[in-house]
């Protein structure tokens, strides 16, 4: 098994991973269905994102083992002079590999893959209860310039 951390888009054989670490903390574990087979709005969702030209579901993989995860939606707004911008969702790394830079990784490939679109802006959201994500976020450069606001639908 290599040793370097690479990236790439995800296929959909790498879909069981993703969910499972979707649903590997305590707030994904309320949120996620992880159980096989997989539910098959999953592959659905997966399906919509592959087939969006602005967005990507991003693994980050060491040897052949599938350890991270990022979706980017790439946006464009008349904000900014009808700049682009890229939104951040569902950054997760499975557990044995947390704090070994595995996210920071992540988020500085998402950054380039950001400037190579020719976006303005990255953006994400993170759950106020995520401490920790917050000041990883924070470590990396993003400020808490806006309050953000969800409705949940359903």
């Amino acid at each position: 098994m290599g040793n370097e951390v690479e990236f790439r888009l995800a296929i959909e054989r790498d879909l069981e991973r993703i969910v499972e670490m979707l649903a590997d903390d305590k707030l994904g574990a309320t949120r996620e269905q992880f159980e096989l087979p997989l539910p098959e709005v999953y592959r659905e969702a997966f399906r919509a994102i592959e087939a969006d030209p602005n967005n990507e579901l991003v693994v980050a993989y060491l040897g052949n083992k599938v350890i991270g995860v990022q979706q980017i939606t790439f946006t464009p707004h008349l904000t900014r002079q009808g700049g682009w911008r890229a939104t951040i969702e569902g950054v997760r790394t499975c557990s044995s590999v947390r704090g070994k830079g595995i996210g920071t990784a992540l988020i500085k490939w998402v950054i380039q893959r950001a400037k190579d679109r020719g976006c303005l802006l990255t953006q994400l959201t993170t759950d106020k209860e995520r401490k920790d994500a917050i000041r990883f976020y924070e470590r990396l450069g993003f400020q808490a310039s806006h309050e953000g606001m969800k409705l949940t639908l359903r």
